[in-house]
């Protein structure tokens, strides 16, 4: 499109985020004028049932009126201070109620911030420097999260991007999403120098992959027998599968959680928790660094105040939004029956991915690869021509809201039926 050679020339591929520029699903991506409820159009007027929803935060649909008018209210007052408010406290109380293991929280602009800075501070705590990373699980773009395993997991780390240092990557050890052996592995040779294990509670962005019984009260005994934290990235999962997140829906606490999407209600936003104590050596309370001119700005605050407010006070709001995603996942499975064509579809909540593969489940990043990526980018184009905005990847997830409606749902299976049928 026009629009989009012109972006092209003033930004790096035309996009400000890598997965937004279409180019494993083949095309121009659509740009986006506006957006209500479940559904976004693009300049063009063409409208979409979105279900990529700002990749998560958009649990209540987009535009809702609650948060709208309260983020018009706080930007009245002024839309940055780089100075204390009472909001940012009411936010903190309000995660700390709501996270299971989260005693004490900062505010930070991003997921990547969160992470980041969270595993600053585990080195800090433990004293060690290595972190344990699953491959196909992300946690931002830091320099240290950018790193594969080698061939077998012993192997160390190669930098995934070029600017990062083999220096940087010989701290971080890959190991593999859903085998406790293979952390062991990692733990049985280098587990003194360890701080961290870090997780997706659930798999997010290797497309939507759930973590097998035990594995993670397997990662819980593992830290605790090695004096290692460990640390739930809940960017994505956090507030989206119950209002406490994965850890509350799997009961299994870690000692820091990485937050993001969700409590922005849509507005730039991260934070991170956990045990009073690790959380206390943070500066200026403690010796640990982090700083940012407009975390917990007041918009943001505003806006995930009116958002967390929202979930917290609407009762069975989880049970619901599960029913309508089920009835998604349902059809998504019959659609594959009828057209004959081979898939997994895993969900949890209301996050779900449709992997078009041979394989019989879905279980590991082995797994995930074996999908037929050609297939889910024809399949993609197909919906977005008939009005369904999916993510612009096989290995991402999709999110329904609360703003979707039985309707939306089910002119989505006709035209994902309509789809498979042509593949």
């Amino acid at each position: 499109s026009k629009e989009y050679t012109r972006a092209c020339g003033v930004i790096p591929g035309g996009v400000n985020s890598p997965v937004r520029a279409f180019k494993s699903v083949g095309g121009d991506p659509v740009l986006i004028e506006k957006a209500k409820g479940s559904k976004i159009t693009d300049i063009d007027g063409n409208t979409y049932i979105d279900y990529v929803a700002s990749w998560g935060p958009m649990i209540l649909g987009h535009a809702h009126e609650t948060i709208v008018e309260a983020i018009s209210k706080a930007a009245k007052k002024g839309t940055s201070y780089g100075a204390p408010t009472v909001q940012e406290t009411q936010m903190a109380e309000l995660i700390c109620q709501m996270v299971p293991s989260v005693e004490m929280v900062r505010m930070v602009n991003s997921g990547t911030e969160a992470t980041m800075s969270a595993i600053r501070l585990a080195r800090a705590y433990t004293r060690k420097s290595k972190i344990v990373k699953f491959e196909g699980c992300y946690h931002g773009h830091a320099d240290f999260f950018l790193i594969k395993a080698g061939s077998g997991a012993m192997t160390l780390g190669v930098p995934d991007s070029p600017g990062v240092t083999e220096n940087i990557a010989k701290d971080t050890l890959s190991a593999t999403y859903n085998d406790l052996e293979s952390v062991n592995t990692l733990f049985k040779t280098q587990g003194n120098e360890i701080a961290a294990i870090i997780v997706e509670p659930v798999a997010g962005n290797m497309g939507v992959v759930l973590p097998r019984p035990g594995f993670l009260q397997g990662l819980r005994e593992i830290a605790d027998k090695n004096n290692c934290l460990l640390i739930f990235d809940e960017v994505i999962t956090g507030f989206r599968l119950s209002i406490g997140g994965a850890q509350e829906y799997y009961n299994v606490m870690p000692d820091l959680t990485t937050l993001g999407k969700i409590i922005g209600g849509g507005l730039p936003v991260g934070a991170y928790g956990g045990k009073k104590e690790i959380m206390q050596m943070l500066a200026p309370a403690g010796p640990v660094y982090q700083a940012g001119t407009l975390s917990g700005n007041p918009l943001a605050m505003a806006s995930g105040l009116a958002m967390l407010g929202i979930l917290k006070n609407t009762p069975d709001f989880y049970t619901k939004l599960d029913k309508k995603a089920e009835l998604f996942a349902n059809g998504l499975a019959q659609n594959l029956k009828q057209a004959g064509i081979p898939g997994v579809i895993n969900r949890v909540g209301s996050m779900l991915t449709m992997f078009f593969t041979e394989s019989s489940k879905v279980e590991t990043f082995d797994e995930v690869m074996t999908s037929n990526r050609e297939r889910y980018a024809k399949y993609f184009r197909l919906c977005l021509d008939a009005g369904i905005y999916l993510a612009p990847s096989q290995f991402e997830a999709s999110f329904v809201s609360a703003a979707h409606t039985d309707e939306d749902i089910e002119k989505t299976l006709k035209a994902s039926l309509g789809a498979m049928k042509q593949l």
